[in-house]
This record gives C-alpha cells, structure tokens and sequence, in this order.
C-alpha cells in the first residue's frame, strides 16, 4: 500500500509540475490563436503524463530499454495528440475567419449569410444567434428608413401647409392696411380662420414632440368608456351635422379603464374627425366600444370607401395623409401618429382594418 501511495504521489508531482508550465504557457498564448491553445493543451496532457511516467519509472529503477520503451510509447502519442489539437484548432479557427467575415459584412449595412459547411455546437449556435441579429437589423433600417421617409414628407406637407395661410394672410393684412378690403370684417374673420388652423398645426407637432421625446405625462384616473365615448360624440356632432354624416353609438359597453381623460378624448375626437372628414354626406359613422378578454376595444368605422392594402402599414405614421390632396381637410398627417403615440403611453395599442364601405379604427385598452 506504501509503495502504491509513492507511486501516486512521483505521478501526481510530475503531471502537476507540467499542468503549472501549461498553465503558465496557456496564459501567456492567451491572446493568441485557438490552434495555440489547443497545441499547448494537448502537449500539457501528453508532457503531465510523461512526467508522471517518468517519475514513476525512475522511482522504480526501470533499465534503460524498459525506459526507452515507455518513452517513444508516449512520445507517439503526444505527435499523434498535437497532430489532432492542430487539426481541430484550425478547423475551428477557419470556421471563426468565416463567421467575422459574415458578421463584418452585415454590420456594414449588408446581410448575414451563414458559411456554408457544418461546424460544432456552439459555433452553429453562434451562428443562428448572428442570422437572427441580422434580421433584426434589416428590420430596423427598414423602419428608420420608413421613419426617415415620413419626416422628409411632414416636413414637405408642413411647410406647404403653412406657406399657403401665410401667404393669404399676407395679402389680406396688405389689402387692410391699404383700405382695399371691400369687406374688411370678412377679411378678418378669415384671418381669424388661418390663424386657428395654425395654432392647430402647431399645437399637432408640439404633442407629437412631446410623444417622440417620452415626455408626455399623463393623470390616470379610473373612469368608463361609456362616458369617454359619450364626450366625444358630443364635441364631434357639430362637425358631423355640417358635414351631414350621421353619428352611431349604440354598441358601448360601460367598461372601466384607468386613462388619461383628456389625452383619450383627443384619441376620440382625432379618430371621429378623420372618420367624419373621409366620410361622404349622408353617410354613417359607427363608434363601438366592448370588452375583449383583458382589455377593451374601441372602434370607430367609416364610410371612406376603404384604403389601399399597401398603405395600410404606414396609416399611423407620422405626415401620413392617404392621398396627395393639399387641401385643408386633409390636415397636417399628424392625427394620427398622436394617436398612436397617445394610446402606446397607456400600454395599449392602435389598428385599422378594411371594412364593407370603409375602415375600422381599433384602439385596444387595458382594463382597470
């Protein structure tokens, strides 16, 4: 038993001494290439072990022949074992040349192509990782693209929108002051009308800007969608008349929700004041409101005749308009986009969808 525990402790002494020089070696290799590594760890395997026999052997008083033999034995196996180590690292390294080449190239605004051939676990791992990045990413130029396209068109529409008024503006002020207005009280009270139209515009895009910027704060009160739809009927029942569109809201259910009053009622009266401008005279807007599992769902439909599937992905975003129309009606494009805006703040979510005659806005709430 002696003889065996002095054994044991020749071996573990020489493997230990050759694991601290791989160690060490290891550590200064450590930013080296991976076929490095693993050639210094299998000469640690094959060296501890030779050490360990070595020990042994010389403990031992082995002849020359017996230790020549025990030798070369173990001096096969470590070519054989390097030779294995640096055929694997380079394997591996080569399969890792062709993963940075693929990652470089959709960084650069390309897109990830796998490498073609098999590879291990964790490579091909990596690899599924990188391809589902690079969807992400062409995912997200398309929608900075998108985004990039709407504010070029805001900024279009915007600054024709308001050089029109302006340049109205500018000509009944000149025909004023020269007392060539023939009726200067309705010069005026069309002055008045511009003037409103672009404190509206203005006041748009400072909630879009306050929506954008993640700094619109809302007071959530716990209040029911009956009375918010009912508010906004009213306001919109002016407009309605003047238009000869007939209002509908008698599929509401009285559901509880914890919203913003205010910031809802401006979802409301944007959502019915496209619906009743899209909508042709003698036609009907629906409002709807019912329970759907967790939440609530809002709706208003119109009578616009519809809107084109393409479009139909970019209705809510920012300067959408759905036409080329210039007119006042057709409004900045920035309804919407508050809308959307408005309703993410409360965790909820915006849609519309093709209905018979029209389209159905979809505003969905969580309920209190």
């Amino acid at each position: 038993m002696a003889d065996f525990l002095l054994i044991a402790l020749f071996a573990f002494l020489g493997a230990a001494a050759a694991g601290l020089l791989g160690a060490l070696a290891l550590r200064l290799f450590r930013h080296r290439s991976l076929v490095v590594s693993l050639s210094v760890v299998a000469a640690v395997a094959v060296t501890a072990m030779l050490a360990g026999t070595l020990a042994v052997a010389w403990a031992m008083f082995l002849s020359p022949h017996d230790l020549s033999v025990v030798t070369t034995v173990v001096a096969m196996a470590a070519a054989v074992s390097l030779a294995t180590a640096m055929l694997l690292g380079r394997w591996i390294a080569a399969r890792s040349r062709d993963l940075t080449l693929a990652a470089r190239s959709f960084g650069d605004g390309g897109t990830f192509a796998a490498p073609a051939g098999q590879a291990n676990a964790e490579l091909d791992a990596l690899t599924r990782e990188l391809a589902a990045t690079s969807d992400k990413l062409d995912a997200s130029r398309e929608r900075e693209r998108a985004l990039e396209t709407s504010r070029r068109e805001l900024v279009a529409w915007i600054s024709h929108d308001l050089r029109t008024p302006l340049a109205g503006l500018r000509a009944m002020s000149e025909a004023l002051e020269d007392g060539l207005a023939a009726d200067s009280g309705r010069y005026l009270r069309q002055i008045r009308t511009e003037v409103e139209r672009m404190n509206d515009m203005v006041g748009d895009l400072f909630e879009l800007s306050r929506i954008h910027a993640g700094s619109l704060a809302l007071a959530v009160a716990r209040t029911s969608v009956y009375d918010l739809v009912g508010d906004a009927l009213a306001g919109a029942h002016p407009l309605a008349r003047a238009h000869g569109v007939r209002l509908v809201g008698d599929g509401i259910e009285a559901v509880p929700v914890e919203v913003d009053s205010k910031e809802m009622s401006r979802v409301l009266g944007n959502l019915l004041i496209n619906a009743i401008r899209r909508t042709p005279a003698d036609g009907t807007v629906a409002v709807a409101a019912h329970r759907d599992g967790d939440g609530v769902v809002l709706s208003v439909t119109d009578g616009c005749g519809g809107i084109p599937e393409e479009d139909l992905p970019r209705v809510f975003d920012t300067g959408w308009r759905g036409s080329h129309a210039r007119t006042p009606p057709a409004g900045a494009g920035l309804g919407l986009a508050i809308v959307r805006g408005i309703v993410e703040a409360h965790a909820g979510r915006a849609a519309v969808r093709n209905v018979r005659g029209g389209c159905c806005f979809e505003v969905t709430l969580p309920v209190a």
